[in-house]
């Protein structure tokens, strides 16, 4: 099954977005587990590249590095020893990659002097199930980049579903599925059902890749994805993001929605929100994402009568958006006299989840 160079030419509007976000989520992954004073922790690149693209913007492994120089001084502080791994297959990537790397940590000494970098040039198969233990044992942040369809192989979604302190970024050439889902090359690599996907806009097609890999998961599982769809000339593909804990979820979630403020979930307006709005005028309006999570968590509260707080965050981050849309909509309905609470803020965060003294009790009216 064929696939492309993406570090032959200078990086699109979509990688650069893709890069943007996982740059973000470094960005608020790797102080959380720094503060907590921990004494390993791991962020595993499986397809590297070449640290820059041709015209020099840094790929992953340049923004891991970038992201530490920020917080040399708290992982000194903490004594925490920050692992990085990074694979590139093929040669001539590999030698720029490291070049890159080896240039930017010697420019960096206090970089150079807070990380143990660890280099491979291995088939992803090969290097996933040699790095699978480093995964299984420390809090671990991992990138799949993959350009091709073999890489998402049920398996290794199923590898990271059975961690219990990893977080990832994988991304998946969606286009693919519609190109080549009825192939037997494909079939043996992922179980997709493509009349279901068909069924949808083809704009859609990596929530319904997102769908499908939820209903594989195991029952009792704790993990939960999210997608982030990348618009690329007339095709699509796209991040899966999945963590376990809801402090991650509400990090991804915060990012994916600082990126597209309209719907938190693609680099376009994939649901056309915003005609919607337009159409409002004329009386002919559907509501939008953030409506329909406003609309959903009303009935919630009206149909619980009393909840909490807490109850109201996982309900946000179960819905796929960030707690301030929760927020807002409290306030609105206090404002409405449909609910009230005690306070000004009624305080939907993580912090509330662990903290007894912070949980906020809200009544339907």
């Amino acid at each position: 099954m064929p696939s492309k160079d993406l570090h032959d030419k200078p990086f699109d509007d979509s990688t650069i977005a893709k890069l943007e976000i996982f740059e973000a989520y470094v960005e608020a992954w790797l102080p959380t587990f720094v503060m907590l004073g921990l004494p390993v922790i791991s962020i595993i690149d499986f397809f590297a590249g070449t640290g820059y693209d041709t015209n020099g913007v840094p790929g992953s492994p340049i923004r891991i590095l970038r992201v530490i120089k920020k917080f040399v001084d708290k992982i000194r502080l903490k004594d925490t020893k920050v692992e990085v791994y990074l694979n590139e297959f093929k040669k001539s990537k590999f030698n720029t990659l490291k070049d890159a790397c080896d240039k930017y940590l010697n420019d960096n000494p206090d970089v150079n002097a807070s990380i143990a970098i660890s280099y491979e040039r291995k088939e992803f198969e090969q290097c996933f199930s040699e790095w699978l233990p480093i995964i299984q044992k420390n809090p671990c942040l991992v990138f799949l980049d993959q350009n091709g369809i073999k890489f998402l192989s049920n398996k290794y979604v199923h590898k990271l579903e059975s961690t219990t302190k990893t977080d990832f970024l994988y991304f998946v050439s969606s286009s693919y599925f519609l190109r080549f889902g009825d192939s037997e090359e494909f079939k043996k690599h992922i179980s997709f059902d493509m009349e279901e996907a068909r069924k949808d806009p083809y704009s859609f097609i990596h929530r319904s890749l997102l769908k499908q890999l939820k209903n594989d998961l195991p029952k009792s599982s704790a993990l939960r994805l999210y997608p982030f769809t990348l618009k690329k000339g007339s095709n699509y593909h796209g991040i899966i993001f999945g963590a376990k804990s809801l402090r991650a979820v509400e990090k991804f979630l915060s990012i994916a929605w600082d990126k597209n403020s309209i719907n938190g979930e693609a680099n376009f307006d994939i649901d056309e929100d915003q005609k919607k709005s337009q159409l409002e005028m004329f009386g002919d309006a559907k509501p939008t994402k953030i409506e329909v999570f406003e609309q959903n968590l009303e009935k919630f509260i009206n149909s619980s009568r009393v909840t909490t707080n807490k109850e109201i965050f996982v309900f946000a981050m179960e819905a796929g958006h960030p707690a301030k849309h929760a927020t807002e909509c409290l306030k609105k309905l206090r404002k409405e006299g449909k609910i009230e609470y005690e306070g000004r803020s009624p305080k939907v965060t993580f912090d509330a989840l662990s903290d007894k003294d912070g949980v906020i009790t809200i009544k339907w009216v």
